[in-house]
């Protein structure tokens, strides 16, 4: 669902005039450190002159340092039939703020806004990017917009990315007396200015002199940590749809009155095979279980986003019709269909993605979320359903949903509801593997993994493939020499807690090294350490790990008999907050039975400890290159 590009700035401004020093050397030296780019001013101006006309304007001037800055020079404008550009120019200076060039809004590529998965948009965008290799330079631009609705504003964000410093960038909110403007200020320092000036209330807020931050491994959400700036009405109109709401349950009743009702109404044949198809089924949750089966066979996913169709789902009629939808169409899709059956279902708005994020609890507001989803409030036993998924089994959530706060739009209103959270324990990964080693080197065996929780779909790209090809994933996944994969077998059981299996046989040519009459074995070919976590100083962030796992390991090598041990690894054992390692070897005969655990637990942890964390990864990559010598009677 795109709620809006609250990322893209809707913008537009004061004349670009040459009068401003752009040179390099005027910009304070404090500044210049870790500054790929610096923004040299940035002023910003909302006004709503009514409901349904509302002015942006925006002056930006942006220095760009070295190649690393580069797409901060770009100039990025969304606009539709509701949000239109009245004026864009610009100029580009040279390192002593000189003018080299101009562009106006015929210099910028026109396209569509529609992305790779989508059937249609009516949203195109409008893109400059200055074809510079001089550094440094500064881009100046401004435009204008005029919008046709005030039901949602972009977030002020004066800096968004590491790397950029900033001398001074400001916000004004200008609207009626009449207009009430709810705003969140986060990691902002002073208080926002309020001032009335006629029949206008003006807000201000205004930031300087922030130094560029420095990309930090393992940080929490930037918004944790930058500073910005939310902004909601609580009196709108879009579209001809006026509304009202200062909270998430005035809001998800305003969603549910306005852009739901009405859009669940089924043909009277679907309704009579909703019916018969759960006619002999008593539990409702096995009912549901068959209706959203039925809806996964019947259906495949395409984002629709046309007219209202960013926040509006299509009639549950057309996409029964159709046989496809986007995630809003294919939840309303599914709730109309489990009304037919007297099951309750609640549409949820959710910040999908892999870093887990929360809707804003405190601030209701349209742009807050990404994607829908589906709960089912049985009693005693809530059920979550992504609908936009043909093989996610019933019931479950994996990494793009889990363990956040959502909105629920019910009839009495919206409801903060958490989804589903793993823990690392049951986010697991269980190898067992048996090997055969010749007296070449040459290794051969079965592997067979289970793939759980929130890894539940780490291999899923094998999934319907054809064998060639899925050997050609495989080779990738598991990077053994001459890798030939015999026979596989790739299955999803779809159970309570599901599980997915992978069964592999194979052979590896010259797996293990000879040298002088000694073979070298390297212990760990399908599961090694490979994230390299750079060393830093000085650390401004909490280590922040965004989900725990568990992977374990157990592979026995079956040595032939001309082969003796002369070297075993010391075992290697680690225990830390954030998780823990361990690495053993054992030696029974011709057998060698190597078992690894490594477990990553969830959580926020001091910045103080990060050093452990480096330490903790750079240990575990060296004990998984751990080998085994072995001499040649």
């Amino acid at each position: 669902m795109r709620f809006i590009l609250a990322a893209v700035a809707i913008i537009t401004c004061y004349s670009v005039s040459g009068q401003e020093n752009y040179a390099v050397s005027a910009i304070p030296k404090a500044l210049l450190n870790r500054a790929a780019a610096v923004v040299r001013n940035s002023e910003m101006l909302i006004e709503v002159n009514s409901p349904d006309d509302v002015t942006y304007r925006e002056k930006k001037a942006i220095t760009i340092l070295s190649s690393a800055g580069d797409d901060e020079a770009e100039v990025v404008l969304f606009y539709n039939k509701n949000r239109q550009i009245k004026s864009l120019k610009g100029i580009v200076y040279n390192e002593f703020g000189l003018a080299t060039a101009k562009f106006a809004e015929k210099d910028f590529r026109d396209m569509s806004a529609v992305n790779n998965f989508s059937l249609y948009e009516d949203d195109r965008v409008k893109v400059f990017r200055p074809a510079q290799i001089t550094y440094p330079y500064t881009v100046v631009y401004e435009y204008e917009i005029k919008a046709r609705q005030s039901l949602f504003f972009s977030a002020w964000e004066p800096v968004s990315s590491a790397g950029v410093a900033l001398e001074r960038s400001s916000l004004r909110f200008v609207c009626p007396l009449t207009f009430n403007l709810r705003h969140k200020e986060i990691n902002y320092s002073n208080r926002v200015e309020e001032n009335r000036e006629k029949d206008k209330k003006i807000y201000s807020w205004e930031v300087k002199e922030i130094p560029a931050l420095r990309t930090e491994p393992f940080s929490p959400d930037a918004e944790k940590y930058m500073t910005s700036v939310k902004l909601a009405p609580e009196s709108f109109a879009y579209r001809g749809i006026k509304g009202n709401f200062s909270n998430w349950t005035e809001f998800g009743k305003w969603m549910n009155d306005n852009l739901l009702k009405g859009r669940d109404v089924l043909p009277a044949t679907t309704v009579r095979l909703v019916k018969d198809l759960v006619r002999d089924i008593p539990d409702p949750k096995s009912k549901a279980k068959k209706i959203y089966e039925y809806m996964q066979d019947k259906t495949r996913y395409i984002s629709v986003q046309i007219g209202i169709g960013g926040f509006q789902p299509y009639p549950a009629a057309d996409v029964d019709r159709l046989s496809y939808g986007d995630c809003k169409g294919l939840v309303n899709y599914t709730m109309a269909l489990l009304k037919a059956a007297d099951i309750e279902s609640y549409y949820c708005i959710v910040n999908a993605g892999s870093f887990k994020k929360d809707v804003a609890p405190d601030f209701a507001s349209i742009n807050d979320g990404n994607h829908i989803i589906l709960c089912l409030p049985f009693r005693n036993d809530t059920t979550w359903l992504e609908c936009t998924d043909k093989h996610i089994p019933f019931g479950f959530l994996g990494y793009f949903t889990d363990d956040r706060l959502v909105l629920a739009c019910t009839p009495d209103g919206g409801k903060i509801l958490h989804t589903p959270k793993f823990s690392a324990s049951e986010n697991r990964q269980i190898r067992k593997a048996t090997f055969k080693l010749s007296e070449n080197g040459d290794l051969s065996g079965h592997i067979k993994t289970l793939f759980e929780g929130t890894q539940y779909d780490n291999h899923d790209i094998l999934e319907g493939e054809p064998f060639k090809e899925q050997v050609k994933h495989l080779t990738e996944m598991y990077p053994m020499p001459d890798l030939d994969i015999q026979t596989l077998e790739f299955k999803k059981e779809k159970n309570i807690k599901p599980v997915t299996v992978e069964n592999i046989s194979f052979s590896s040519r010259s797996y293990a090294s000879l040298s002088e009459g000694r073979m070298y074995l390297s212990l760990n070919p399908l599961n090694k350490e490979k994230r390299v976590v750079p060393d830093s100083r000085n650390r401004s962030n909490p280590v922040y790990i965004n989900r725990g796992y568990l992977d374990e390991d157990e592979y026995i090598f079956d040595l032939p008999e001309k082969l003796k041990v002369e070297f075993n690894p010391r075992n290697t054992i680690i225990n830390k907050p954030f998780g823990k390692y361990s690495a053993t070897v054992t030696v029974n005969g011709g057998k060698v039975t190597y078992h690894r655990v490594m477990q990553l637990n969830e959580g926020t942890y001091p910045k103080e400890q990060y050093p452990d964390l480096v330490k903790f990864y750079q240990d575990i990559a060296e004990a998984d290159n751990d080998r085994l010598v072995l001499k040649l009677l």
